[in-house]
């Protein structure tokens, strides 16, 4: 039965060092895909903040949340 996987017809040593080389250039290109993915997300959010009118870039954050504070408990001496 032959070795279906082998399809530069090579054996040996120099089988092992293509097999090597096509996993690189595949880790490789896997890499280039997340990272044109991610400059894709970065370019629509720059896109979107681009749309925004100017105002809405200086107005206060209309979430309250962030900027209350916990009450503080009094310190208890005996």
């Amino acid at each position: 039965m032959s070795d279906d996987n082998d399809i530069l017809g090579t054996d040996g040593r120099s089988r092992l060092t293509a097999d090597i080389t096509f996993l690189m250039l595949k880790g490789g290109g896997y890499a280039l895909v997340f990272c044109l993915a991610l400059w894709l997300l970065f370019a629509v959010l720059v896109g979107i903040s681009k749309v925004l009118p100017e105002d809405s870039k200086f107005n206060p954050d209309p979430n309250l949340q962030g900027s209350l504070a916990l009450p503080t408990a009094p310190l208890l001496i005996t």
